[in-house]
C-alpha cells in the first residue's frame, strides 16, 4: 500500500536519478578531449509499482545503465579507413624523399653528369694528346661515378631506415595485442553476469585497436552484434568471443596474444624477417601477407620477400630501384671497359673471378655472351703485328691446355696469324696467359706481354667482334673480366675510375694504337651514348641507351611518388568523412552535454522540491497529533 514514506523514497530515487545524470555528464565534460573517448548516456526506467486496490501507484525511478553512444559498424570503417590513411601516409612521406634523390627535372644529377662525361670524351677525341683534357676527363668521371655512388648510397640507406622501423613497429604491435588481452580480461571480470557494461575499458581498447589497424591492418573479429535504441538509433554493440587477425593470423584470442616474431639472424645484411609461430612451435614467415598499416607499407616499400641465399628483398619499391641502380651502373661499367679494351697496353689484370674456371664461361655468373674478340698486336710504331681471334661457345672455358677449347689453350696455340709461314711472330710469341692465385686466395686472368716484346715497345689491346654495328651484339669479354678496364667496381655503390688511371690521368688513351693522334676509342666512347644495350634487371631485361636507363628509373621513381600523393589525396578525403561520421556518433558535444547538465540539475531540484514538501505533510501530520 502506497504510503507517505514510500513518497519519501520516490523523491529520493529522483534525486539519485539526476545525481548519476549529472555525473555521467561530468564525466563527458571531463573527457571531451580524450583520445577514443566515448560519450555515455544514462539509461532510466520506471521502478515497479505498487499495486493497490486503487491501481498501479507509481513507485520513482530505476537506473538501468550507463552505455556508451557507440555505432560498431562505423567505428569497424573508420578503424579500416584509419589502417589505408596510416599505409598512404607512410607511402607517400617515404617516395617524396625518395624523388628528391632524383632531381633529373631541373637539369642537375646523374643524367647531366653523364651528359658531360660524354663532352669530355668528344673533346679528348678532338685532342687525344691533351694532357690537360685528360685530367679534365678524369675528373668528370669523378664526379660521375661519385653521384652514382651517392644516390645510390641514399636509396639504400632510406631502405635500411624503414627496415629498422619494422623492427620498432612490430615490437609495439605485440606490446599493444598484450594490452588488448589483459584488457579483456579487466573486461569479461567487469561485465560478469552481464549486469554492467565497463565503459571506459571499452574505449581504452577501442583506441588500441584502431592503434593495430593503424600499424598493421588488425581486423577484429567479435560475437553478436546487439543494438540499443534507447541510447541512439545508430547505437549498437558487437559482445561474445573476440579475436584480432592479421591476414588470417590470429595474434589476440580472448584474454590470450600470440607474438610476431621480427629477427635478422639469418640475413647477413640486416635486412629483418617476420614470422609467426604455429602450435606446432615452427616459425613460419608471414612478411608477404602483412598489407596493411604502416608495417604493410614498410614491406612493400622495403621489400617483403627475402632471398633465402642473399638475405636481400627480391622486391619492393625501394629494391627495385636500388637493383635497376645496379643494372645501369653494371652495365656503364662493362660496357664502357669492353670499348676501353681496344686500347694498347703492355698488361691487362681482370677483375677477381669467382667462377670455376673448369667450367663453361657461359654457364658462370660473368656476363659473357656467345661469340669472338680479336687479340691484338701492335709495334712501336702503331702498326698491327699480329691478330688472333679467340672464340667463345657453350663449351668455353677459362683454363685448359694448348688447342683446348678454352681461352688459354686458344692463346698457347701455335697457330700462324699472319699467314707469313713464321712461327716466331704470332700472338702466342709476343702475350703469355695467366691463371693468377693471389696470397689471399682471390684469382684472376692476367695476359702479359713477352718480356722481350716489352722492351721492343709491342703492345697489344682486345677487340671485340660484333656480329652487326651494334655495340651490345660482341662477346663482351673483356668488359665481363674487366680486361684493361676504365672503370673498377661493379655496382653503383662500388664504381670508380680505375686506381691507376685516377693516381695517373694522363695514362688515359684515346686511340687503338700507341700512335700519336688516334682517336678511335674516344670516338667509340662518343658513340657508345647512342648505343642500345640489354639491362638486366632481376629476371627482366631492358634493351635501351645510357640515357634511356636511367630515364627509366626516375620516371619509376616520379610515377610511383605522383601515385601516391594521389592515393593519399583521395584516402584522406575518405578517412576525414568517416571520421566526422564517427565523431558525430560518439565523440562528446560541449553543448549538448551543458543543455543535459541543466536539465539534470532542474531534474534534482524538482527531485528536492518533492522530499522538501514530504516533509512539511510529515511536520503537518505531526502537529495534529499534538
Amino acid at each position: 500500500m502506497a504510503s507517505i514514506f514510500n513518497a519519501l523514497n520516490i523523491g529520493y530515487s529522483g534525486l539519485n536519478a539526476a545525481q548519476v545524470g549529472i555525473n555521467t555528464t561530468s564525466h563527458n565534460i571531463s573527457n571531451a578531449e580524450t583520445e577514443g573517448y566515448t560519450r555515455q548516456r544514462v539509461i532510466n526506467s520506471a521502478a515497479m509499482p505498487l499495486y493497490t486496490t486503487a491501481g498501479n501507484v507509481g513507485n520513482g525511478v530505476d537506473i538501468m545503465e550507463i552505455s556508451r553512444v557507440f555505432d560498431n559498424f562505423v567505428f569497424d570503417r573508420y578503424t579500416q579507413i584509419s589502417g589505408d590513411k596510416e599505409y598512404s601516409d607512410f607511402e607517400k612521406k617515404t617516395l617524396e624523399e625518395l624523388s628528391t634523390y632524383f632531381p633529373e627535372i631541373d637539369e642537375v644529377g646523374i643524367k647531366a653528369d653523364l651528359q658531360e662525361f660524354y663532352n669530355m670524351w668528344q673533346t679528348f677525341a678532338d685532342n687525344p694528346d691533351n694532357d690537360a683534357i685528360k685530367l679534365a676527363l678524369a675528373k668528370q668521371t669523378e664526379t660521375l661515378t661519385n653521384h652514382i655512388k651517392q644516390t645510390q648510397y641514399q636509396v639504400t640507406n632510406l631502405q635500411a631506415q624503414i627496415n629498422e622501423q619494422l623492427s620498432v613497429n612490430i615490437n609495439e604491435v605485440n606490446s599493444i595485442a598484450k594490452e588488448i588481452a589483459s584488457l579483456n580480461k579487466s573486461i569479461d571480470t567487469a561485465e560478469a553476469g552481464d549486469v554492467y557494461q565497463a565503459n571506459d575499458l571499452r574505449d581504452k581498447r577501442n583506441v588500441l585497436e584502431r592503434d593495430l589497424a593503424r600499424l598493421i591492418g588488425a581486423e577484429i573479429k567479435t560475437g553478436q552484434l546487439e543494438s540499443n535504441i534507447q541510447i541512439n538509433s545508430n547505437a549498437n554493440l558487437r559482445t561474445g568471443s573476440y579475436t584480432i587477425s592479421v591476414n588470417g593470423f590470429n595474434i589476440v584470442d580472448g584474454t590470450s596474444y600470440h607474438p610476431i616474431y621480427v629477427s635478422k639472424e639469418n640475413s647477413p645484411n640486416g635486412f629483418y624477417d617476420v614470422s609467426y609461430k604455429r602450435q606446432d612451435g615452427v616459425l613460419i614467415p608471414i612478411a608477404e601477407e602483412l598489407k596493411g598499416g604502416r608495417i604493410g607499407a614498410i614491406l612493400n616499400l622495403r621489400g617483403a620477400n627475402l632471398s633465402t641465399t642473399s638475405g636481400m628483398p627480391t622486391d619492393g619499391v625501394m629494391q627495385n630501384v636500388v637493383t635497376e641502380l645496379n643494372a645501369f651502373a653494371t652495365s656503364l661499367i662493362e660496357t664502357t671497359n669492353n670499348l676501353y679494351a681496344a686500347s694498347a697496353t703492355k698488361r691487362m689484370n681482370s677483375n677477381v673471378i669467382d667462377a670455376n674456371p673448369a667450367n663453361s664461361i657461359l654457364n658462370s655468373s660473368l656476363n659473357v655472351k656467345e661469340g669472338a674478340f680479336d687479340v691484338v698486336l701492335y709495334d712501336i710504331d702503331g702498326n698491327v703485328a699480329a691478330r688472333r681471334r679467340i672464340t667463345i661457345d657453350i663449351g668455353t672455358t677459362i683454363t685448359g691446355v694448348a688447342g683446348s677449347n678454352s681461352i688459354e689453350g686458344q692463346f698457347k696455340t701455335q697457330t700462324d696469324d699472319n699467314g707469313d709461314g713464321n712461327a716466331t711472330n704470332d700472338i702466342d710469341d709476343f702475350i703469355n696467359f695467366n691463371w693468377a692465385t693471389y696470397q689471399n686466395g682471390d684469382n684472376a686472368i692476367e695476359f702479359v706481354l713477352d718480356p722481350l716484346a716489352d722492351s721492343r715497345g709491342y703492345k697489344f689491346a682486345i677487340e671485340d667482334v660484333l656480329t652487326n654495328n651494334n655495340f651490345n651484339s660482341g662477346s663482351n669479354f673483356a668488359g665481363a673480366f674487366g680486361m684493361n678496364r676504365f672503370f673498377d667496381g661493379d655496382n653503383a655503390l662500388n664504381i670508380k675510375l680505375n686506381t691507376a688511371l685516377n693516381d695517373n690521368p694522363t695514362a688515359l688513351r684515346a686511340g687503338s694504337a700507341p700512335d700519336a693522334g688516334d682517336n678511335r676509342v674516344a670516338l667509340n666512347m662518343v658513340q657508345h651514348q647512342f648505343e642500345t644495350f640489354s639491362f638486366a634487371v632481376g629476371s627482366i631485361n631492358y634493351d635501351a641507351t645510357t640515357y634511356g636507363m636511367f630515364d627509366l628509373i626516375a620516371t619509376e621513381v616520379g610515377t610511383a611518388t605522383n601515385s601516391a600523393i594521389f592515393r593519399n589525396e583521395t584516402t584522406t578525403a575518405k578517412y576525414n568523412a568517416t571520421e566526422l561520421e564517427y565523431s558525430s556518433t560518439s565523440k562528446v558535444n560541449i553543448d549538448e552535454e551543458l543543455t543535459n547538465l541543466i536539465k539534470y540539475q532542474t531534474s534534482y531540484g524538482a527531485a528536492a522540491k518533492i522530499i522538501t514538501t514530504i516533509d512539511q505533510m510529515m511536520n503537518t501530520l505531526l502537529g495534529i497529533k499534538q
